[in-house]
């Protein structure tokens, strides 16, 4: 079976590291032909991924060429070019719904969210994604596929070792400052506030200049294995994310012998359960967290058991073998079974269509009344020359501030 993924680039990305790990699996393990199709000019040196000297990468030119089985979109971006391919199926590998991660104005909000209205299979790694994309399209049924956890990258230790009670709590925060919804900024806020000792590594991959507030330690660049080493010296991951798919980074943070302090954000519940073994906290609640954060410190014999029912936890979650022979499945299933209904699609596609209608109405009511305001506003004189004597007011203004910063800054 030839099977082409798309993506952008192969940078250090979570998703990414997703889409290399099933192609080497299937490659090696299920005598799949399989490609990555780059659908933009590449520049930077790709990461290297454990696997990926299995795959072939090509461009997207090459692959036009070519005649694939499959052809898999990977992020809402790529499906602009799914169609592109000469394939006898094509799916949308979805790990995230991916309009959530833009501001509610922005004009790729509205382009992510109508990708789920494309005619394709859906193939994702979290329930919560598939029983959504299900409603999206009520005919087209969704495949779940886990993803899988390397161990013999993050090796669990046979048991979770006590924390001593004269340490402090040493707690990792992982994700990118620049991305809003990752709530990073939220998480160091919390420790900040802790009143406990505590010990915090801040795991981001651009770190930014400067020393942080309540932060010990900034890595960034980690491969698996380093951050499998890094995680094995932690008591408690926090995490207080907005948006998730699958959720994975506290599920490594479980196989090396740590817990969580997490919001309850999408995907938390395919495996955090509250108080048994993990802790789960308020949205914006910054004083919460850090009172959670602060009991775990005080009461280690709570830690010791939320950390032990995470080991635990992580000791019943498939490897990426297993994970990937599930993927190969749904793939095989894919082929097999008849496209799906352009129906589906086509009544998702018009109801964007008649809210994007509605929306754009609403707001050019709002414009219309706004306007109509201002005109009433200007035409009154004494609005008039409030706003005239305001400019000039201003403008005399500025070259007396001027004056007055030179002399603050003469040496007198």
């Amino acid at each position: 079976m030839r099977v082409a993924f798309l993506l952008q680039d192969i940078q250090l990305s979570g998703g990414v590291g997703v889409v290399v790990e099933h192609a080497s699996q299937l490659v090696r393990h299920h005598g799949f032909d399989v490609r990555l199709v780059l659908t933009r000019p590449q520049e930077e040196p790709h990461w290297p991924y454990r696997g990926l000297e299995h795959v072939p990468v090509m461009t997207l030119e090459e692959a036009q060429r070519e005649t694939f089985d499959i052809a898999v979109a990977t992020w809402w971006e790529t499906t602009s070019v799914l169609f592109q391919l000469d394939a006898a199926r094509y799916v949308y590998f979805i790990q995230l719904l991916e309009d959530s991660t833009y501001a509610p104005d922005s004009p790729a909000r509205l382009a992510a969210s109508m990708t789920t209205a494309l005619p394709v299979r859906f193939i994702t790694e979290a329930r919560w994604i598939a029983d959504t994309v299900e409603r999206f399209q009520p005919d087209n049924r969704a495949l779940y596929v886990r993803n899988g956890i390397p161990k013999d990258v993050f090796v669990s230790p046979p048991r979770v070792a006590p924390a001593l009670a004269s340490e402090p709590l040493r707690i990792v925060i992982e994700g990118s400052q620049d991305l809003p919804h990752k709530g990073v900024g939220d998480a160091l806020a919390a420790t900040a506030l802790m009143r406990e000792p505590r010990h915090v590594t801040l795991v981001t991959p651009h770190p930014r200049g400067g020393g942080l507030a309540g932060v010990d330690t900034v890595v960034s660049g980690l491969s698996h294995p380093e951050m499998a080493g890094l995680l094995a010296g932690q008591h408690t991951m926090l995490k207080l994310t907005r948006v998730e798919g699958m959720y994975g980074p506290p599920l490594e943070a479980f196989h090396m012998g740590a817990t969580v302090v997490t919001t309850r954000v999408t995907g938390f519940d395919e495996y955090i359960r509250h108080g048994w073994n993990g802790l789960t906290v308020g949205w914006d609640d910054p004083h919460g967290t850090a009172r959670a954060l602060d009991l775990l410190a005080r009461d280690r014999r709570l830690l010791h058991r939320l950390r032990h029912n995470a080991l635990q936890t992580a000791h019943g979650w498939p490897s990426w073998e297993q994970s990937s022979a599930l993927m190969a499945l749904a793939l095989r299933t894919v082929c097999r079974e008849p496209p799906p209904s352009p129906r589906s699609a086509g009544l998702r596609l018009a109801s964007d269509f008649a809210s994007e209608r509605a929306e754009h109405q609403r707001y050019q009511h709002r414009l219309e009344i706004h306007e109509a305001t201002l005109e009433e506003l200007l035409s009154q004189k004494a609005w008039q020359w409030s706003v005239k004597a305001r400019r000039y007011y201003y403008r005399a203004r500025a070259p007396v501030g001027r004056l007055r910063r030179k002399l603050q800054e003469r040496d007198f």
